[in-house]
């Protein structure tokens, strides 16, 4: 053989090899970025700190990424405490309207719940007649308990 075809035939081995590589680089490539997909949606909803330390031992860590999961952990905390029935502040939309139905129009009790979204009273005010809470005499709203005599069920 000369070392022209040895030359030749060590460079398509060279050449499968690369071609080899390259091919499980990418297959490495394809499956990494599926886990961190995943990882991604294991934090969001995981309960449990092991996604969120995995997450966060492969990341640098600086002043804004620190503060972050503190947020987070904040935010979830304070939406898990309005839905356990926590402390609010403020009464709720419903709380609100069946307070405001004293004889009140529709449009007056729009009116009166600042902040709150037109279409979001007048679904308060359905859900309460539904529940026969409210009842409609003369275009006017009426509660028909005393607000703050209702019973609460526990779901």
């Amino acid at each position: 053989m000369s070392t022209f075809e040895e030359i030749t035939k060590e460079k398509q081995r060279a050449s499968e090899a690369l071609a080899r590589v390259d091919a499980q680089r990418e297959k490495l490539a394809s499956q990494l970025r599926e886990l961190e997909a995943t990882e991604r949606v294991l934090a969001r909803y995981s309960t449990g700190t092991q996604a969120r330390r995995a997450s966060s031992a492969k990341m640098p860590t600086t002043p804004a990424n620190a503060a972050a999961p503190a947020r987070l952990r904040e935010r979830r905390r304070s939406a898990t405490a309005k839905s356990a029935g926590g402390s609010r502040r403020s009464p709720s939309l419903n709380d609100r309207v069946l307070a405001l139905a004293t004889g009140k129009t529709q449009q007056e009790i729009t009116a009166a719940c600042k902040g709150a979204r037109p279409n979001h009273v007048g679904a308060a005010i359905a859900r309460h007649k539904r529940a026969g809470r409210l009842e409609e005499r003369d275009g006017k709203l009426y509660a028909t308990q005393p607000p703050g005599t209702e019973q609460r069920v526990a779901v």
